[in-house]
């Protein structure tokens, strides 16, 4: 076994890594799943583990959308209902916040761990839920909404790794889809949760408190799961590593997961990493290919919709709520056929179908919004083409990009590289809900349209040519893959 390990990990150096992966698993993986004898571990074991973290997901949905029907009412009781600079603030820096909390994310895992991230990830959201419930003034829910942006910004790189590290490998892209499908919830439950603040005088503070409960869950919950065995093994503990294997996977299965994680010890996992590391060298690649998938992301105009669909919809005489319901059932029910076809079809045909069901997606909004539609037709074209938009993005670029990156990063930077990589979705992100609303006024709905699905098919591109397959592969078998040696 260890003679095929060798043989494999040296044909690197002969050639590309996307061709190697697909020789690594030709050489390697009948090998190593024969070399077990006794099948695949219980999904069921790690299940737990995996729906608190996802907690954390919900979280994000959650406070990403608790402020769309609240708004009106939380600016006329703090007095700024006037003040279209205040509303603007009351969201952005939300968006802000969770940027440096993305950017520390990294540095806080690889410090405490994951269980205690999440924990950090929680108890900003409480404070920060608390205060922004019981503020009488604007100041008081800005800071709230910082201390939550913060808890935003930790959670889902925190969420993505540690779902890649505890799940077994023939499940793994499902297990990881759950975030997204958590993310929905959450929105989908604020948007519920916030319908009566129209109606009942100070029901936004109601919106807020209810958002503590999953947040202390959360953060109880953390100190009965499982650790990271990968980030307890690279710490030199491989003791309670293999008690946490044995947690997650039953005790057939301990010896040879702790022998995959040998396999791609290189000797330096204890040493600190340096941030220019992820900048240049071996590492850069990687970092590179996340980067600008999240960024391709986002340039699709997916948030963009999310921010002003209920704006584009009104335009048709359709309201909000129903715009809001629709997009929402849109997207989750595209998370659940993703959930189902991750481990199927893999990761790279749900980006390359999404990213061009995106395209026509626009294309047809394109049309909508065009001399060539008129009345019923532009209607339906532009709504449907919205819905459509929506759903083929939470078929694949929804869900992939943050599971794939926790897949392809190797076990040294991972959160680290992750933390960056997060970080350019979250700029990228403010951008898009900045200047969305003026370039659809300055250029028209038809050029701004045209550049989204333009860079749609250029994601397309990057996909097919950068991106390799990595389902049902250990991310011990994808690391020694696509990691050249020193």
């Amino acid at each position: 076994m260890r003679g095929r390990h060798l043989d494999a990990y040296s044909a690197y150096k002969r050639v590309a890594s996307k061709d190697h992966i697909n020789a690594y698993d030709r050489e390697e993986s009948s090998g190593l799943v024969n070399a077990k004898g006794i099948g695949n571990p219980s999904w069921r074991r790690s299940l737990p583990h995996m729906l608190v973290a996802t907690l954390s997901s919900f979280l994000f949905g959650y406070h990403l959308g608790v402020v769309n029907e609240t708004l009106d009412s939380i600016s006329m009781d703090l007095g700024f209902s006037g003040n279209p600079l205040a509303k603007g603030l009351v969201v952005s820096t939300c968006l802000g916040a969770a940027f440096f909390g993305s950017i520390f994310s990294g540095w806080i895992l690889d410090g405490v761990g994951h269980r205690r991230a999440f924990q950090l990830c929680a108890l900003p959201m409480i404070i920060g839920a608390s205060m922004s419930a019981t503020t009488k003034s604007l100041w008081g829910m800005l800071l709230g909404r910082i201390f939550v942006g913060t808890g935003m910004g930790i959670g889902p790189p925190v969420a993505a790794i540690y779902v890649s590290e505890i799940s077994p490998a023939f499940i793994r892209g499902t297990f990881g889809s759950f975030t997204q499908i958590a993310t929905c919830l959450g929105l989908m439950g604020s948007l519920f949760i916030g319908l009566p603040a129209k109606d009942i005088v100070g029901w936004w503070r109601v919106c807020f408190w209810v958002s503590t409960v999953p947040a202390a869950v959360l953060a109880v919950c953390m100190e009965f799961c499982a650790e990271s065995p990968q980030w307890l093994f690279k710490r030199g503990r491989g003791t309670e590593a293999e008690a946490e294997f044995e947690k997650l996977l039953g005790a057939a299965h301990v010896k040879f997961a702790i022998a995959e994680l040998s396999k791609s010890d290189r000797g330096d996992e204890l040493e600190a990493v340096k941030f220019s590391e992820l900048l240049y060298g071996r590492h850069f690649k990687m970092v590179f290919i996340g980067s600008t998938i999240f960024a391709l992301q986002q340039l699709s105009g997916i948030n963009a919709v999310f921010y002003f669909s209920s704006t584009v919809f009104k335009s048709f005489g359709v309201p909000s709520d129903l715009a809001n319901i629709c997009v929402g059932i849109a997207n989750l029910s595209g998370s659940v056929v993703a959930m189902i076809l991750m481990d199927k079809l893999g990761r790279k045909v749900l980006l390359l179908g999404s990213f061009s069901g995106m395209a026509v997606a626009m294309g047809l909004q394109v049309t909508g919004a065009s001399s060539y539609a008129s009345g019923s037709g532009a209607l339906s074209l532009s709504v449907g083409g919205m819905l459509l938009f929506v759903l083929m993005f939470s078929l694949g670029a929804g869900p992939v990009p943050s599971l794939l990156l926790s897949e392809i990063l190797p076990g040294r930077i991972r959160a680290k590289a992750m933390s960056v990589c997060m970080a350019v979705h979250w700029v990228i992100n403010f951008f898009v809900g900045l200047l969305f609303l003026p370039l659809l006024e300055q250029i028209g709905p038809i050029v701004l349209y045209t550049i989204f699905a333009t860079f749609c098919l250029l994601a397309v591109i990057f996909v097919k040519r950068n991106v390799v397959e990595t389902k049902g592969k250990s991310l011990q078998e994808i690391e020694i893959a696509l990691i050249p040696p020193q």
